[in-house]
């Protein structure tokens, strides 16, 4: 840990600082296309554990984010008309409808990714809010550094 910080402490603070509903963390593994690894959630909100998306290694957001970009979407379900795995996996998500996601990237590789969802409405994110985003992938870049010593 880095001064008392988390992983879960970094995906909490991000949720209280956006009024998101959601942010996760799924770490790159060698077997599965970033699982879910942690999350934090707004009350009534929907654990993802054991939601499994449909075609998650094809999904438009997924290749994006492996190309090192974040990706910011205000109406997911005004995107990607005819990608029906997308479509599908934004009801599994407990009715999303914008996300920030963003890669964490460590020696040049996408180690992990974090995503802040918002269920329910669209939302217009501001440039502050995809900031802290992407602080808190340098965060967790940073603690999964020193994890591994």
């Amino acid at each position: 840990m880095i001064r008392g910080v988390s992983l879960q402490t970094v995906l909490d603070e991000l949720l209280r600082r956006t009024g998101a509903s959601r942010a996760t963390l799924r770490q790159a593994a060698p077997d599965e296309i970033f699982p879910l690894t942690h999350e934090a959630l707004a009350p009534g909100v929907a654990s993802l554990r054991g939601v499994t998306a449909p075609n998650m290694a094809r999904q438009p957001v997924v290749l994006e984010v492996a190309q090192g970009r974040q990706v910011v979407q205000e109406d997911c379900r005004s995107l990607y008309a005819d990608d029906r795995a997308f479509h599908e996996m934004l009801e599994l998500y407990g009715g999303m409808r914008a996300q920030i996601v963003t890669p964490v990237v460590r020696a040049g590789e996408i180690a992990a990714v974090i995503s802040l969802h918002q269920l329910g409405r669209t939302r217009a994110w501001s440039e502050e809010e995809a900031a802290l985003c992407r602080a808190a992938a340098a965060e967790v870049a940073a603690l999964l550094e020193l994890a591994d010593g």
